[in-house]
């Protein structure tokens, strides 16, 4: 099992750059950013985690911006959305700027998707809470035609273009994984059919269980269990339970960067680097 980390990227934190040679320097094996656009003013709608909304959630940085920076500091950490927003993002450009990313890094993204939360943040980008999903899995099969075939089109319900050209084509052949949050039994369903990993927390929710139910699923579709990658996001920094993951056969696991200044951040990946080890 290896294991990484995952950041909100904020304007008033750590420079994303130094981060990322931080946690390379370490020996740890990834970094995440998640994303939001922009929150609305408004604030119709709920804080999922309860309370008020954090400061962080509205100072994030670009993901693909600054995983760009990440790249450039860094030589082999593996770099990922955790998630990015699917639905409010147009395929065709995201398609380049994602395979721009993993082209010139390597081959070192990995693509973390989710369909997103705040409703009015959704809808302000001209997608609905109600087919977040399907919008979703579209602009996913989509932008998958771009960086696989020569002259892509597509034509389904939310994204319909004939025939393009796109170049650069990302670095690993097919792209780069594809990795689902969630936790439902409609999250399982989507990882089978059109992803390459799936992204569950932990919190209130047993991700040893969950990996065999997902294989199992797996399995009753047709698929081999073993094409699917398992990461667990924020994952507590407790050896016992990484080790119950890695039991389990886990792929990876992600801790959380607290929302505190640069050297604060620093002395926690210090403290952290003993389980970095552990899993190297």
């Amino acid at each position: 099992m290896k294991l990484g980390a995952f950041y909100f990227p904020v304007d008033y934190g750590i420079n994303i750059a130094e981060l990322a040679k931080a946690l390379e320097d370490r020996g740890f094996d990834s970094l995440y950013v998640p994303e939001h656009t922009h929150i609305p003013t408004s604030r119709k709608t709920p804080f999922p985690g309860g309370g008020e909304l954090p400061k962080r959630y509205a100072h994030t940085h670009d993901p693909f911006v600054g995983l760009a920076f990440a790249a450039a500091a860094t030589k082999k950490l593996t770099l990922g959305t955790g998630i990015c927003l699917v639905p409010q993002h147009e395929p065709i450009v995201t398609a380049k700027a994602i395979a721009s990313l993993d082209a010139l890094s390597g081959g070192r993204f990995v693509f973390g998707i989710g369909a997103g939360w705040n409703v009015d943040e959704m809808e302000n980008h001209g997608a609905t809470y109600k087919t977040r999903f399907a919008i979703m899995r579209e602009h996913v099969l989509a932008m998958k035609e771009i960086w696989t075939k020569e002259a892509a089109a597509y034509h389904g319900q939310y994204v319909k273009f004939d025939p393009i050209w796109s170049w650069p084509k990302p670095a690993r052949k097919g792209g780069p994984p594809i990795i689902l949050g969630g936790e439902s039994d409609y999250t399982l369903k989507r990882v089978v059919e059109y992803c390459d990993g799936w992204l569950p927390r932990p919190r209130g929710f047993d991700p040893v269980k969950g990996s065999e139910r997902l294989r199992t699923m797996a399995k009753e579709k047709g698929r081999d269990p073993a094409t699917i990658s398992i990461t667990v996001f924020a994952a507590p920094p407790e050896k016992a339970l990484l080790d119950s993951y890695q039991k389990a056969h886990i792929d990876g696991a992600l801790l959380a960067i607290p929302d505190l200044s640069r050297d604060e951040i620093l002395k926690q990946l210090d403290a952290w680097v003993p389980l970095a080890k552990a899993y190297a």
